[in-house]
This record gives structure tokens, sequence and C-alpha cells, in this order.
């Protein structure tokens, strides 16, 4: 008799979970310059962000036209652009590395007319070409590598809060309910 108590129970835990994750449980997730991270990294970081390899949308921090250039900061640029590369990435945990200068969060921060992807589908649906951002070059050959440290670590799958929950959705219906 207990086991069909709980099977029951089961059940409704099962069914709230699953009405979480249609009604939009999930949590956007964006990456961002740490604080204190060092100069000399941050400009590696966002030089190799707004390359080809890197394949952030950088047209929105371009001095006179892009809607996320002010604040003219290095952590705001580099941010910005962080981000868009990490969301363009598929939202890959390794993405949001960037030399260690680089980290997620769950606050927006976006700002004024300033938007952030939220979304891998949001930053691929901007502008589609990589301008370098200001005062860099076009020249990426002495630039290092600063992207993922492996082919895997992009592949991981992350979807914030929907990929838990399906993974201890998973869990919990395999070992109750069996």
């Amino acid at each position: 008799m207990r086991r069909r108590r709980f099977s029951v129970q089961a059940l409704l835990w099962l069914a709230s979970a699953w009405a979480l994750l249609v009604a939009g449980g999930a949590s956007a997730t964006w990456c961002i310059a740490r604080s204190g991270a060092p100069t000399k990294t941050l400009v590696a970081g966002l030089n190799y962000a707004c390359s080809p390899a890197g394949g952030a949308d950088c047209a929105p921090i371009q001095a006179g036209s892009g809607l996320c250039f002010l604040p003219n900061t290095l952590a705001a640029h580099a941010s910005y652009a962080y981000n868009s590369a990490f969301q363009r990435s598929g939202a890959a945990p390794g993405a949001c590395d960037f030399a260690g200068t680089a980290t997620i969060t769950i606050t927006d921060p976006s700002y004024g007319s300033c938007t952030y992807p939220a979304s891998p589908s949001a930053a691929r649906s901007g502008s589609t070409t990589s301008r370098p951002p200001p005062g860099t070059s076009n020249d990426d050959s002495n630039q290092p590598d600063l992207g993922p440290d492996s082919e895997a670590e992009t592949r991981v799958a992350v979807g914030g809060a929907t990929s838990f929950m399906s993974l201890a959705l998973s869990c919990f219906v395999y070992l109750h309910l069996r």
C-alpha cells in the first residue's frame, strides 16, 4: 500500500515540475566580465570575443552607432562582447571563461537602450557582422585562444533551470516510479 501512495505523490510532484517547465520556470543566464579582472586579460578576451573565432556581434559597442557603446569602459564592452559570444555558442558553460575574466550571472545586465541577448536565438537574430571592438585592430594573428578549453566543453548542454529540472525529473522518475 505504501508503494501506491508514494506513486501518487510522485505523479503529483512530476506534474507540478512539468507545469513549471512549461510555464517558463527556466531562468536566463548572461556572461559578463568579472570585476577586478586584469586589464591586459580583459583586452585579450574582448579581442577574442569580437574576432571571427569568438563570434560575438560587437556592432552594439562601436563608437557612434552602438547602443551599448556607453559607458565607454573596458569592463562594459567586454561584458557585452562576452555575452554575445556566449549566447551565440549556445550558452555552453565553457564558453563563458575568457581566461578566467568572465562569469555567468542570472541578473540581466541590460540597461537603457542596451539590451544584452538572453538566449542563443536572440544573439543570432542580431547583426551577423563581427567587427573588432573600439581601439583594436583586425589583426587576430597574435591573439591567444581564450575560448573554451575543449570542444567537449562547448557541447555541454546548459539550459539553466530547464536542464536541471529535466535531469531532476528523469532521476526522480527512474528512482521512484520503476
